[in-house]
């Protein structure tokens, strides 16, 4: 496969993402731990020209890894990271979305986390931050903006799962918000 043409930023961000997923992989099976560092690496290669088909990354990314033959565990992974379900809604995209299998566990809260955990440029930052960066970035008005509080929800519900497992292994990370004394999810 060749390299995406990606903005540099994208890299760094992708990077980024991948290291801190290699942190939180302790959180879930090990047989699990190579399709979530894989999805990590590729969960925004939808931005990529040759990816492009809707214009909706995580769906782009998707399908473009199906048609190169990676395992579905790791194209439904880059489909739904993030919360990318309450977004597609308002794109009108959902139905195509579905088209890939979303499991809530610990893998995809662990590749959400990271992915929100890492900012455009590589900087890692906490949740609530770089909520905050996406809604300048995207602007008021857009679709990601017009698909909270839903997606934000879960991208914090997600943070408080893999901030709980962390503290059950007794690794609580500084980057993480607060753990629920009684999440709602004790997967």
């Amino acid at each position: 496969m060749h390299e995406p043409k990606c903005k540099t930023w994208d890299r760094y961000h992708s990077a980024a993402a991948t290291a801190r997923v290699r942190v939180l992989a302790i959180t879930v099976a090990p047989s699990a731990v190579d399709t979530l560092v894989a999805a990590a690496w590729l969960h925004d290669i939808g931005y990529s020209s040759r990816a492009r088909q809707s214009g909706f990354h995580p769906l782009d990314g998707a399908l473009f890894l199906r048609g190169e033959g990676w395992p579905a565990g790791v194209s439904a992974l880059v489909a739904h990271h993030s919360g990318s379900r309450f977004v597609a809604r308002v794109l009108g995209l959902d139905g195509r979305l579905r088209e890939f299998q979303f499991v809530e566990d610990p893998v995809s809260d662990a590749l959400t986390v990271a992915d929100n955990n890492a900012g455009p440029n590589g900087a890692i930052m906490t949740v609530d931050e770089r909520l905050r960066e996406k809604l300048t970035r995207h602007g008021p008005d857009s679709p990601n903006a017009r698909a909270n509080p839903e997606r934000d929800a879960y991208i914090r519900a997600a943070d408080r799962r893999v901030a709980h497992r962390l503290s059950i292994l007794n690794r609580p990370d500084g980057n993480l918000g607060d753990v629920d004394e009684q999440p709602s999810d004790r997967r």
